[in-house]
């Protein structure tokens, strides 16, 4: 969770909601990314995206069942279910997202019976640093 929050800490600098994931599979780290949509113009460009695309072109397999995700953010409904896609086979995020999030919050992504894959999933890894870095982040511009 360390590097993820590094990571959200990178996002922040660049003027991007601070929010970072990191691959990682059998103890070794994949692939590390930070949020990017006004950066890449790319609406999709989230940190778990991200690193799921880098995960997946250095492994070479659109499969990612060895994996684990470490995010500081509960993944949105575009992210969840891209993780249900690649079989990543545990989820572990910081803090909740009551307006955005779709693990825990909305529709819950992983507890609907049409999902293709269910990961297993440990909220609040590092909750209160990611927590702080978003209040800080979203206070500097109200």
């Amino acid at each position: 969770m360390r590097a993820a929050l590094a990571a959200a800490a990178s996002a922040a600098v660049a003027g991007e909601v601070p929010v970072g994931a990191v691959v990682v599979r059998n103890g070794e780290v994949i692939a590390t990314a930070a949020n990017a949509p006004r950066t890449l113009h790319d609406p999709t460009a989230h940190a778990e995206m991200l690193a799921i695309r880098a995960a997946a072109a250095a492994l070479g397999d659109d499969r990612l069942g060895e994996c684990d995700l470490w995010v500081t953010l509960e993944p949105c409904a575009m992210c969840a279910g891209a993780i249900a896609h690649a079989r990543i086979a545990r989820l572990y995020y910081g803090a909740s997202d009551p307006k955005g999030g779709a693990v825990e919050h909305g529709p819950r992504l992983f507890a609907q019976p049409t999902i293709h894959h269910r990961p297993e999933v440990f909220p609040g890894i590092g909750e209160s640093e990611a927590a702080a870095l978003l209040r800080a982040f979203f206070a500097e511009r109200r």
